[in-house]
């Protein structure tokens, strides 16, 4: 562990991340008051954009959205920040619920999926290619630790709820990518004992 901008920082060199990672601490979290355990490996990744707050380009500004989302959300009745994880401009993530916690991001998607936010609006502008990196980075490690299932489904949070996110932008750049499912996501259907194939609650 070093300093950076006057917080620690967590950068490993080992096969565990390959990328800068900051957990709840180093970010100053306040102690979640929502933990339940996430059934995994999940079946699907959810990615979000803030739209507000605004992008982070530095460590200490990344910091800061992640204490600002915690205080808003927490203000919302949730217990904690909402999503699992969110990742800078840089290409750093930062812990947000974690790998084994229910998120608050995606409604009745939530306790079948991992939410990934994308700091920053993203209706516009593409994503700079480092956080981009970062995210299929993040996203293979759940798949390797065994929290995200290997064949997983890669949606945008607007193909669950009716909203922007994650921005038409950033949505343009996720439907290319492996995994990504065409269509909207009923989870009004799914249990946790279903075994029918998932493709099974996708609709044109």
């Amino acid at each position: 562990m070093y300093v950076v901008n006057g917080a620690p920082k967590i950068k490993t060199s080992d096969s565990k991340y390959s990328f800068d990672y900051f957990n709840r601490e180093d970010w100053g979290a306040k102690p979640s008051l929502d933990v339940r355990p996430l059934k995994k490996p999940v079946p699907y990744v959810v990615i979000h954009h803030t739209y507000k707050p605004d992008a982070c380009n530095t460590t200490r500004q990344c910091f800061d959205a992640m204490n600002s989302m915690q205080e808003y959300h927490n203000s919302m009745g949730w217990g904690d920040i909402g999503y699992n994880f969110c990742v800078g401009s840089m290409g750093s993530v930062f812990e947000g619920r974690g790998w084994d916690n229910v998120g608050i991001h995606a409604g009745r998607a939530n306790s079948y999926s991992i939410g990934i936010c994308l700091i920053g609006d993203w209706r516009v502008s593409p994503p700079p290619n480092g956080m981009l990196k970062a995210t299929k980075k993040l996203i293979a490690m759940g798949v390797a630790n065994g929290s995200v299932s290997r064949d997983y489904r890669l949606v945008g949070h607007k193909q669950i709820m009716a909203t922007e996110c994650p921005g038409m932008a950033l949505f343009d750049i996720i439907s290319t990518w492996d995994h990504f499912t065409n269509g909207t996501v009923d989870f009004t259907t799914i249990s946790n004992q279903s075994n029918l194939p998932l493709k099974k609650f996708l609709t044109a």
